[in-house]
């Protein structure tokens, strides 16, 4: 059986929206794979990611507390839905029974729906006293891994889900700047309905895969600057890489590993307003095999300079 949600962001199923957010800030930035090296950490972080993603929604979250791990199997509108259908049976039509999967202090119960929706709607539903309905297909969520490049410049791109139904094919236009956890919607694209229901809708869940040279927090980009001791002792300008190819950057003269260096809205793009920043991180690199005329000049350089990074300033 699938963890409670609650339970992996450590919260009380009483919890406001606000300490669900934060409870899952807090954990996400621990167990982040980028951070957190740890080989648990990435499925640690992609749980946490989609127990936010439920709880953090009230209508999600309502029918979760109701159905359990089966909620996604129940139509966004089905209690809305049932009392219509309640009511087109008249006097005689079926009695609509109400079935909470979780009863808020032990875990979900498991829920037939076959039977349960069966005795809301009716079977055949020509029969006296019979409810006839058509009912929506329910919403479906799926994953969509990225790139942080994918991410940074967006575009049209192709997705196979398999399932019950079989493997399906869908055409996804994913906008520039898209963060990890941000949900995409494919209108239509989710369960089939029963009788002439309409489907419901897919939602696309973005996890950007971790990255070897860049690192992302929120739509900031964090990137390693490799300078030469030369570049960093006397400043130059030099190419820093960035998701959409390269920029220019100024290393202040007297630069150590470890100054961080800003590029204002060099970072994701936000369609709905101001783009990320780019963090460059000096880490001067020596020669790994200085040649002799390189230790030369080395030895010239040592034998003319005072400064001692180990005197205490």
């Amino acid at each position: 059986m699938a963890r409670d949600f609650y339970d992996v962001l450590g919260v009380s199923r009483g919890a406001s929206a606000e300490e669900i957010q934060q409870a899952y800030r807090n954990l996400a930035r621990r167990h982040h794979p980028d951070v957190n090296k740890d080989p648990r950490a990435e499925e640690r972080f992609k749980e946490l990611g989609e127990a936010y993603s439920v709880l953090s929604d009230p209508g999600t979250r309502a029918r979760y507390d109701r159905f359990g791990e089966d909620f996604r199997k129940v139509p966004e509108d089905w209690e809305e839905r049932v009392g219509a259908g309640a009511g087109a049976g008249g006097g005689g039509g079926r009695r609509v029974r109400v079935v909470r999967g979780f009863d808020g202090e032990t875990g979900g119960a498991g829920v037939d729906f076959e039977d349960l929706f069966g005795s809301f709607f009716g079977a055949g539903g020509g029969g006296a006293g019979g409810v006839r309905m058509d009912v929506p297909g329910a919403d479906q969520e799926a994953e969509l891994p990225l790139t942080v490049e994918e991410a940074y410049r967006g575009g049209r791109r192709g997705l196979t889900l398999g399932g019950a139904e079989g493997q399906r094919s869908y055409e996804v236009d994913v906008p520039p700047g898209v963060t990890d956890g941000q949900r995409i919607r494919l209108a239509g694209q989710g369960g089939r309905g029963s009788g002439d229901g309409p489907a419901g809708d897919l939602f696309l869940r973005v996890r950007i895969e971790p990255h070897p040279r860049f690192r992302l927090d929120g739509r900031n980009i964090h990137v390693r600057l490799p300078v030469t001791p030369w570049e960093a002792a006397l400043g130059a300008s030099v190419p820093v890489p960035v998701p959409g190819g390269t920029a220019k950057v100024t290393v202040p003269a007297g630069s150590s590993s470890g100054r961080r260096l800003r590029l204002r809205g060099e970072g994701m793009p936000n369609p709905r307003g101001t783009a990320g920043d780019l963090y460059a991180e000096i880490s001067v690199k020596v020669p790994p095999h200085p040649d002799d005329r390189e230790r030369e000049l080395f030895g010239k350089l040592a034998a003319a300079s005072s400064f001692n990074p180990r005197r205490a300033s």
